[in-house]
């Protein structure tokens, strides 16, 4: 049976009684992007922000049960909390990919309902399953049972033409039936066809009203905002509204967005090169790293020099993790030039 709204039956883990200042980021977390939230970009993002929730990228089932599983679930301890987002529709193989994810320590398995690309409609996953929630609701017990970690799901407001709350309501209480007590909602429909992944990021509208009302009607579950947030303000906007909030590609450009406030950018180029150490004498290549660093300094005095030193194929190519150095260099130079400018006396001239 679907649990109604007011049925409000499982464990509420946010006191909304006890409002979280924005200065702690625990109920921020960064979306699972692929392509780029891989383990380089989640550690330097933790190095920015010490507290908010980081997501893998998409991990199929099919990547960890015949794939290379250490490759794909490996991450590093300074990530935590962390969770692993999973693709995928059969119960048998999402329970023992979660059971994977949970001896490598993750801290949350996510189930993905919200990819509209036609190569995961192909796999019968991601968006399509918001068609088929008896089966979503198949998948989370399936994976509550197989685990002690928190299992959740990431989804739409609704696929297609179907752009009704009550779609979207009724999805949610089928899964929370089956004991979800968290949902992610990317506040847009899917379209899943005539759309390409990007344009389905941007042209569906934005109803945050719909994800703000899901809280209101199901007050017992931790509803997560996702879609559309670019600024802190807006964090602190819909905070006061849901329990959560996560952030996508505005983080990944301009990840200082996450700080909180307690650190320098120095301090994290530091860091991140101590990591990229470590990495290269591993076997890592430089520029996949430095690759997810590009936005630190947005906005800032030298944030050209930074990217283009960083992009510069010929340092790249030497796989020094000096770079960054040289880098983090460049930026204090341009930022030393410009107090210098600012302190220096205005003479005036007079006009004879």
């Amino acid at each position: 049976m679907p649990l109604r709204a007011d049925e409000s039956t499982c464990v509420f883990t946010h006191d909304r009684a006890s409002p979280i200042p924005l200065s702690d980021p625990a109920r921020v977390s960064v979306a699972p992007m692929l392509d780029w939230t891989d383990r380089h970009c989640r550690y330097f993002l933790r190095r920015v922000a010490p507290k908010v929730r980081l997501y893998t990228e998409m991990i199929t089932t099919g990547a960890l049960v015949f794939g290379d599983a250490e490759r794909h679930l490996a991450f590093d301890p300074a990530e935590h909390p962390v969770a692993v987002q999973l693709g995928g529709s059969e119960p048998d193989d999402l329970a023992r990919c979660a059971r994977m994810a949970e001896r490598r320590g993750y801290d949350e398995v996510n189930l993905n309902v919200g990819c509209p690309s036609e190569r995961v409609q192909r796999g019968a996953f991601g968006a399509c399953l918001m068609a088929e929630a008896p089966l979503v609701a198949d998948c989370v017990k399936a994976m509550r049972d197989a685990v002690s970690i928190p299992v959740t799901v990431k989804h739409r407001i609704g696929i297609g033409r179907v752009e009704s709350y009550e779609f979207m309501r009724d999805f949610v209480g089928t899964v929370a039936a089956a004991g979800c007590d968290t949902f992610i909602v990317h506040a847009r429909n899917a379209v899943l066809e005539g759309l390409s992944p990007k344009e389905n990021r941007e042209i569906p509208p934005l109803r945050h009203d719909f994800v703000h009302r899901l809280k209101r009607e199901f007050p017992a579950l931790t509803i997560v905002l996702n879609g559309g947030i670019t600024t802190r303000a807006q964090i602190a906007e819909h905070l006061a509204q849901v329990d959560g909030v996560m952030i996508g590609r505005a983080a990944y450009h301009d990840p200082w967005i996450l700080s909180d406030g307690l650190r320098e950018r120095a301090d994290v180029v530091h860091e991140v090169h101590a990591y990229a150490c470590r990495e290269v004498a591993a076997g890592t290549l430089l520029r996949h790293i430095t690759r997810h660093v590009l936005g630190l300094y947005l906005g800032r005095p030298g944030a050209r020099q930074w990217r283009r030193m960083l992009s510069d194929a010929g340092r790249l190519s030497q796989n020094d993790p000096r770079l960054l150095l040289d880098a983090l260099a460049t930026v204090e130079s341009a930022h030393s030039k410009e107090v210098h400018d600012e302190r220096r006396p205005q003479v005036e001239v007079q006009g004879s």
